[in-house]
């Protein structure tokens, strides 16, 4: 069951990926920069860095879409929610004296034509940074870091559940 969900995950993320090519242009930033590293050992800075930048991904696409529909849920609600994840990553970087990553958010920000459409972009990307948090806990993570990436994890959890209850309703 759990090879058929990461199967169905991978098909998902490569048809947002090839649907709308900003995801791809951002190709080396937040989970979507993670994934390219696959292949390598990932440090502190660069699992911190990567976690920053898809929480900016995640506030900045949230931003537009209220932006172009208005404020709806699940994004009002959401998008408080990256803010908290992003306050909680910042402290990081000062404590282990790393630089924050530049806010590119609104910019690799992936709109879709319909409101509607919204929630299987919003889907894609949650199933991407809980596979990006569950390699980065694999890691030896100091304790603080670790603790702020099951928090970050299990919040994609309940986002994901919140798009996908919503993607039903369309």
């Amino acid at each position: 069951m759990k090879s058929v969900k990461l199967w169905l995950s991978g098909v998902l993320v490569s048809w947002v990926i090839v649907c709308f090519p900003s995801i791809a242009a951002a190709g080396g930033y937040g989970a979507a920069g993670a994934q390219n590293e696959v292949d390598k050992v990932l440090t502190l800075e660069s699992m911190l860095s990567y976690a920053l930048e898809d929480e900016y991904l995640a506030r900045g696409e949230y931003q537009e879409v209220i932006r172009t529909f208005g404020g709806q849920k699940p994004f009002t609600n959401i998008i408080k929610a990256e803010e908290r994840h992003i306050s909680w990553l910042e402290p990081l970087f000062e404590r282990y004296g790393f630089a924050l990553p530049v806010d590119r958010g609104v910019e690799s920000a992936v709109m879709p034509a319909s409101y509607a459409e919204t929630f299987p972009v919003g889907v894609a990307a949650e199933v991407a940074n809980i596979e990006m948090y569950e390699r980065f806990l694999k890691q030896d993570l100091p304790s603080d870091v670790r603790d702020v990436f099951v928090r970050l994890h299990d919040a994609s959890e309940n986002h994901l559940a919140a798009f996908q209850k919503w993607q039903n309703k369309f």
